[in-house]
């Protein structure tokens, strides 16, 4: 019963409902006919008049003698008014049920028009959605309330957006001059001890990860004010990525390929983001002499890009977090090549940003594909 959808549940209720209701006058009418029946061929005494299948015999009580004897034989009609009884009793319960179920899905109808409008909700809309008040009295007040729990979300990820933006703002300029002297440090001291020389390594590695850090999350506050009406074609850029990345892919003998090219309108510096943070992940945790393959389909009003590696793969379990920010698989190898746990949240966010989205296609032992769905035009709401 609890999976049944709400229209059902009316309509087998109403069903039951009328069902009992005509039962309960179907017996009652059972009764009172054979009552009066009976009552009726008591009273009459004296000639015979047979009721049969073969038609019922009329007669006129004043034509009759009064020596005369009269005698009613009914013949099988007490069985047929039962039956007949039963079967109106049937096609009046499945009738009502069958326009129940028309009806009740006409009364439900505002409640499909609330769920339609519930469901186009999404993150980056928060402030441009609010759902119909004018709707019938049981679904206003639900309505407002909803409106009012937008209102409250959005007001919550503003706040949230704008203290990331602010303290990765505060922290790039002490971190820049961290830096800055820790690398002056080293010039002027390269005599140093070794366990020294050990120590302003880690500390500069540590400040560079902590710079990557705060750049990227001054980025993630930043995502919704950049504009989105650029022409980009996709492969030249890929062209370029597998170009900054070809150090890092020498390093760890990783092939680097490219199928496919497609043009679309977005932001040509969040769209390169989104491709180089899949790309240099597939070349991060991929085996050594592996290879990653970047692909883009052209569609009608969508392109699909695909970024394969031949690396171990990502487990079932995790496949959804690793969009979250700050999640890790592996955090043993994040910590060596000094990730954070924002790339794949990056690429989620430009994703959504530009109306598209992103998922984990495949992965198993022999490699992990991910994709990329991306509208070719952009919508003119912000």
């Amino acid at each position: 019963m609890k999976r049944l959808s709400l229209q059902w549940r009316i309509t087998l209720m109403t069903v039951l409902l009328i069902g009992i209701t005509c039962v309960a006058m179907n017996l009652l009418l059972c009764s009172s006919g054979v009552y009066y029946m009976d009552t009726i061929a008591d009273s009459l005494q004296g000639g015979t008049v047979i009721l049969n299948d073969g038609g019922a015999a009329s007669f006129d009580p004043q034509l009759i003698a009064p020596n005369e004897e009269l005698t009613i034989v009914v013949d099988g009609v007490q069985g047929r008014f039962r039956t007949t009884n039963w079967y109106i009793t049937t096609a009046v319960t499945l009738l009502s049920g069958i326009l129940a179920y028309f009806v009740s899905g006409r009364a439900l109808k505002p409640l499909r028009s609330f769920t339609s409008q519930v469901e186009q909700v999404q993150l980056n809309n928060l402030a441009d959605m609010r759902i119909d008040e004018d709707a019938i009295s049981e679904f206003r007040q639900l309505s407002r309330s909803f409106n009012q729990m937008l209102e409250r979300l959005n007001n919550a990820f503003s706040a949230q957006r704008q203290f990331t933006g602010n303290a990765a703002h505060e922290l790039r300029t002490p971190l820049a001059l961290m830096q800055a002297q820790l690398e002056l440090f080293s010039a002027e001291h390269p005599d140093v001890r070794p366990e020294t020389a050990e120590f302003l390594t880690l500390l500069r590695e540590q400040t560079e990860r902590l710079i990557q850090l705060t750049r990227t999350l001054l980025e993630m506050s930043n995502l919704r004010q950049v504009e989105r009406n650029e022409r980009i074609q996709l492969a030249p850029m890929i062209e370029e990525i597998f170009t900054d990345l070809a150090p890092l892919s020498d390093k760890l003998g990783v092939t680097l390929t490219a199928e496919g090219d497609g043009i679309m309108t977005g932001s040509d510096a969040l769209i390169y983001r989104l491709i180089f943070n899949l790309t240099e992940n597939a070349v991060k945790y991929n085996r050594p002499g592996g290879s990653v393959r970047v692909s883009v389909t052209q569609e009608l009003e969508k392109l699909l890009l695909r970024v394969s590696d031949t690396g171990c793969g990502i487990p079932e379990v995790y496949q959804r977090s690793i969009f979250q920010p700050f999640f890790r698989v592996d955090k043993s190898r994040s910590r060596e090549y000094g990730g954070a746990g924002l790339g794949l949240s990056l690429v989620w966010e430009i994703a959504d940003l530009h109306g598209g989205s992103v998922w984990v296609e495949k992965s198993s032992e022999k490699g992990t594909t991910i994709a990329v769905g991306l509208p070719t035009q952009q919508s003119t709401k912000p």
